[in-house]
């Protein structure tokens, strides 16, 4: 059970009563609000967690959820209100499937990402926040789950736990449960953070940690097309091509990510297992032929457990795990037919 307490709301504004941003229609505006709930997690017991949420779109329009990876939050895409690049890219642009002015898009920050919560989260645990929050927000029912990576788990547990509040789910790169070749990946990645922490050094070891990462989310395709050099040798060292790119993307993501935020959300993909049996709606489940987390295997087995609630999409993509962020034309055809299988337009 999830209760809601009004006296830690801040809206950005009130959702209740939009009103209308400078320059835009006044039911397009972009919302952002935060709300505080206690919320029984499934490993640690019942916590206070803070949920950060952001609508953009049409005020009459189907509400979609889109949820990403670890790293994603709440911001999808510019607005007018608030016109900072977000996490979604092209994907939630004018003229894609996800456009503003034929979906309300509704994105949030998962519990734990602001590092607060030092304490074991559950996919399961994310599903009952995206639940309190649509009681909070006033919205009934989502016309999809639109869910990549861990958001796609995030959505299979949204999909057997609350399935009488979402009408179609799209999960991309995620499956039932993980596959252990991942695990074994992630939990090496978390041994280089404790690593870092026992010598006083936390960020070097989440930059670490998400170098590892790096090489896991993309394709040895891809790396032989990119950093086909020749080492250099530095300061009496050899250094290969792709140390620089792993080195900014270390640097990036430390910049911006708590350690204790990247260790349990890290965990949480670990602990996450559904029944596909339990999910009771329309699930189109996109997978990416090269994907070295989520086996093309696991999503064929999610589908045929899913029996006639679902359906296989695969392509094939030189940046594996990562297709969903780069691939946006193939993505985005996916998910138009996805949310109108009949060729209908919302």
């Amino acid at each position: 059970m999830s209760l809601v307490d009004p006296a830690v709301f801040h809206p950005e504004p009130n959702p209740a009563y939009p009103p209308c941003a400078a320059g835009r229609e006044p039911d397009l505006a972009a919302l952002r609000g935060e709300v505080a709930i206690e919320l029984a997690l499934r490993h640690a017991g019942n916590r206070r967690v803070r949920l950060a949420w952001e609508l953009q779109g049409a005020a009459d329009a189907p509400v979609v959820l889109v949820a990403g990876g670890i790293s994603a939050h709440r911001h999808l895409a510019p607005s007018a209100t608030f016109p900072e690049p977000g996490w979604a890219g092209a994907l939630a642009e004018p003229s894609r499937t996800l456009d503003p002015a034929r979906f309300r898009l509704l994105g949030l920050d998962y519990v734990g990402a602001d590092g607060r919560l030092d304490a074991p989260i559950d996919t399961a645990d994310q599903a009952d926040a995206v639940a309190a929050l649509l009681s909070h927000l006033r919205i009934g029912r989502l016309h999809a789950f639109v869910g990549y990576s861990y958001g796609a788990l995030v959505g299979l547990q949204f999909a057997v736990r609350h399935s009488a509040r979402l009408e179609r789910l799209v999960a991309v790169s995620g499956a039932h449960r993980p596959h252990p070749y991942a695990a074994a990946w992630r939990a090496l990645q978390r041994r280089a953070v404790a690593l870092g922490q026992l010598q006083c050094a936390d960020a070097q070891g989440l930059s670490l940690a998400r170098q590892f990462a790096m090489l896991s989310y993309r394709t040895q395709e891809e790396f032989a097309e990119r950093f086909d050099a020749p080492p250099e040798i530095v300061n009496g060292r050899v250094r290969v091509a792709a140390e620089d790119y792993l080195d900014a993307a270390g640097a990036r993501y430390v910049a911006r990510t708590p350690v204790d935020a990247w260790l349990r959300l890290s965990e949480s993909i670990d602990l996450h297992r559904i029944d596909p049996a339990a999910v009771a709606v329309p699930t189109t489940v996109i997978a990416v032929e090269g994907d070295r987390l989520v086996p093309l295997s696991d999503s064929v087995a999610l589908v045929e457990g899913l029996g006639a609630h679902g359906s296989l999409r695969v392509l094939r993509s030189a940046y594996g795990h990562d297709a969903f962020l780069k691939e946006t034309d193939r993505i985005d055809a996916l998910l138009r037919n996805a949310l109108h299988p009949h060729g209908e337009i919302a």
